[in-house]
């Protein structure tokens, strides 16, 4: 599917985007290199001005992720045409491939070199979390990212890694990515599985922890624990309201700081807390020659 787009862009001139959210998208070395939506409302419609048509192939019309005031629900040019190649529930692929040989399409595709970031070192920061993950990232590794705000650089860097799955957040959702990396490993137990999990939302379903440790999974978690719901800030700054100290308090994760290696390590999974880039390699490496289910908290203080 991916090729064919990808075959219809270089033959039409049209630009190849992905949703903000994929629920799946294959990247990487080999792979045609695909744009992706922006998060906020205002990068989208910047992302889309001048775009007068946008074809929709197994997605639905472009939403905000949260409602803001004075701002539309639909972040899209007035003046733009939907067309719907085929809906979510239909033939996407055979459609796109379809397309393709109606166009005759036979230019060559821009496909993505494989050339993945050097390993970081020094203070762990929300940009080195993300580098260190893709920068050791297996071939075939399937990464659930459920990182939300703390791992917002591991898609800039990871787009020239070796070919794997990328599975992110699911709508406006928190929760999902401990469970669905425990069934992406029952589904390819012959693939590296890795959770990037933010904290806040690991702890809505903390108990996937124990199936990975009574299947013996191989599931490497890395907890990006900021000890805070980020993101609510960022959103509340953005609606320019007083970030005061009841928010804090109910934005904050540090009364008491969740101690994700005794969770972890109660519920049978082997787990470690980092505080350094370096440390976090070491332990990533680690994890991913050892068989089973693996935990490491990443601990950032920005």
């Amino acid at each position: 599917g991916l090729q064919a787009a990808a075959q219809i862009a270089a033959c039409t001139g049209c630009r190849l985007m992905s949703e903000g959210f994929p629920a799946r998208l294959e990247r990487g070395a080999g792979l045609p290199l695909v744009g992706r939506l922006p998060y906020f409302p205002d990068q989208v419609l910047e992302s889309l001005e001048g775009i007068h048509d946008l074809v929709l192939a197994g997605c639905v019309k472009p939403v905000t992720f949260f409602g803001y005031p004075h701002q539309p629900s639909h972040p899209l040019p007035n003046d733009c045409v939907i067309h719907c190649l085929a809906d979510p529930t239909q033939d996407v692929v055979g459609a796109l491939q379809a397309l393709a040989d109606e166009l005759g399409t036979s230019r060559e595709t821009r496909l993505a070199p494989l050339e993945p970031p050097e390993r970081p070192t020094g203070p762990l920061t929300y940009t080195s979390l993300g580098v260190a993950v893709a920068a050791l990232q297996p071939e075939g590794a399937i990464v659930i990212d459920e990182s939300l705000t703390t791992g917002r650089t591991y898609l800039l860097n990871s787009t020239l890694c070796p070919p794997h799955s990328y599975l992110a957040t699911t709508g406006g959702s928190i929760g999902m990515g401990l469970p669905c990396a425990t069934g992406a490993a029952v589904a390819c137990p012959d693939r590296s599985v890795i959770a990037l999990q933010a904290d806040g939302s690991g702890m809505y379903t903390v108990q996937s922890l124990w199936t990975q440790a009574r299947e013996g999974l191989n599931v490497t978690t890395v907890i990006c624990a900021n000890r805070l719901y980020r993101i609510l800030r960022i959103e509340m700054n953005r609606d320019q309201l007083e970030v005061g100290p009841q928010a804090r308090r109910l934005t904050n994760l540090e009364s008491p700081a969740i101690d994700w290696v005794q969770l972890s390590q109660g519920l049978g999974v082997p787990a470690v807390a980092v505080e350094t880039a370096d440390d976090l390699v070491r332990e990533i490496e680690r994890a991913f020659v050892e068989p089973g289910p693996h935990l490491i908290e990443a601990i950032i203080r920005e």
